[in-house]
């Protein structure tokens, strides 16, 4: 049986996915994507801090999807535990992305999560 939170996450980031290639916000989106896409600046300041190698347009467009959600969830949202949310954003990534995603996924969010965590 498939876990409803984790196909919402699929879901997500297939719409995060489809809105990178088309700038029409018309589609039916999931609340949460649209959160996603409202913060998107903010959120991907973050990703180019953490992965300053990769310039966005350079990162596959899944990968960059998967570290949105999981950026958003981290830092915005805050309903789960952080290791939850960067071990789901792994399982993410190594069911929809390459090869190499979940470990580029894992160093990104693991930097974030450091960095955000001090108190």
């Amino acid at each position: 049986m498939s876990d409803p939170r984790h196909d919402l996450r699929v879901k997500i980031v297939q719409q995060l996915f489809a809105l990178s290639f088309s700038n029409t916000k018309d589609q039916l989106i999931e609340a949460k994507t649209k959160k996603i896409v409202d913060n998107t600046s903010k959120i991907n300041k973050l990703v180019k801090k953490y992965a300053p190698k990769y310039p966005l347009d350079k990162i596959a467009k899944v990968d960059l999807a998967i570290l949105q959600l999981a950026v958003y969830e981290l830092i915005f949202e805050q309903k789960e535990p952080s290791k939850v949310i960067i071990d789901e954003a792994i399982e993410l990534a190594k069911e929809l992305g390459g090869e190499k995603t979940f470990s580029f996924v894992n160093a990104v969010l693991g930097k974030i999560y450091t960095d955000n965590s001090k108190v």
